[in-house]
């Protein structure tokens, strides 16, 4: 695969990635599964299992989610996503998702969470995203 070819893939990886969280999560568009996932997706995640039946059932009853990308990067077919979200748990919280794509649809999800801090309550005084 030559560098243009790798790098107009990742850019696609990331614009599916993208408008995929954006139609399912915030549109609510259970549709968006179709388009953007592909079975068997594998999930990595603690809190979910594999298959996209527990998407299907889980986002409809999300009240208040909001998903917001602060930083992303792409190397061949994965995607991070380094976000803020509301709704997913009781507080914010600060996700890195890992999303990796086969044929263009989201195939694998691995993510890590934290309770979002504000920045004069970090050591640092930085902000986490």
């Amino acid at each position: 695969m030559t560098g243009s070819t790798t790098t107009d893939q990742t850019q696609r990886n990331t614009e599916i990635v993208l408008t995929a969280m954006r139609e399912l999560f915030t549109e609510k568009d259970i549709s968006a599964l179709d388009r953007y996932w592909a079975e068997p997706y594998v999930q990595h995640s603690p809190q979910m299992p594999s298959g996209l039946d527990a998407l299907r059932a889980a986002v409809p009853d999300l009240e208040g989610f909001s998903w917001e990308p602060k930083r992303i990067a792409a190397q061949g077919d994965l995607v991070f996503a380094h976000s803020i979200v509301h709704g997913w748990a009781p507080n914010p919280v600060v996700i890195v998702d890992i999303f990796r794509l086969e044929d263009g649809r989201i195939v694998e999800h691995w993510d890590v969470i934290q309770d979002l801090v504000p920045p004069e309550a970090t050591v640092s005084g930085n902000p986490m995203v």
